[in-house]
């Protein structure tokens, strides 16, 4: 199964990707992990993304398709992918959607986690406060914010067109959150 979770930044789909890799054995590919490894690695990669990413830009479809692409023949060993942070634009879904085709793969559910945007800045700030992360930062979270709001979002009647997509309540408790997964992953 391959799996979308869609939603804006810091409505808590790294979490709960992390639970459905613990619980369901699939491969969680978030772009922001990995363009956070690139950097750290100290590539010409990571340099170019860094400054990208601190001052909240989102980094370019070509890049985020070259990451996801090398990642997949991992998740389709283990049975399916979790994608965290991709697509974020249509021509990534519709590259993601031929990448898969072209592997005889398809994207089988989107689930959107519904967040409020005053909340999501409460949230990240302490957030930044707690971990430093410098794409965490609240000035640079608005930008992500906006973006998401402006290029994302707008993905959503191109799921739901294709009858993939399905939303939940994000504004729960973790567990919660979870629950409602699961319920819409076995249905």
């Amino acid at each position: 199964m391959n799996l979308i979770l869609f939603g804006p930044p810091a409505a808590g789909k790294g979490t709960q990707a992390k639970r459905l890799v613990e619980r369901r054995n699939m491969v969680q590919l978030s772009t922001g992990d990995m363009l956070r490894a690139a950097i750290a690695s100290g590539s010409e990669l990571g340099q170019r993304v860094s400054g990208i990413m601190e001052r909240g830009e989102l980094v370019s479809d070509a890049i985020v398709i070259e990451l996801i692409e090398q990642r997949l023949p991992e998740a389709e060993a283990a049975g399916g992918a979790i994608f965290d942070g991709f697509p974020r634009t249509l021509p990534q879904a519709e590259a993601l959607d031929r990448m898969l085709a072209g592997r005889g793969r398809k994207i089988d559910l989107v689930l959107r986690l519904k967040v409020d945007d005053d909340a999501l800045k409460a949230r990240i700030a302490g957030r930044f406060a707690e971990s430093g992360r410098p794409d965490d930062n609240p000035e640079s979270f608005v930008v992500r914010l906006n973006a998401y709001n402006q290029q994302t979002a707008p993905l959503l009647p191109y799921y739901k067109a294709q009858g993939k997509l399905v939303e939940l309540d994000g504004m729960g408790a973790i567990d919660n959150v979870a629950a409602a997964i699961d319920g819409a992953l076995d249905s």
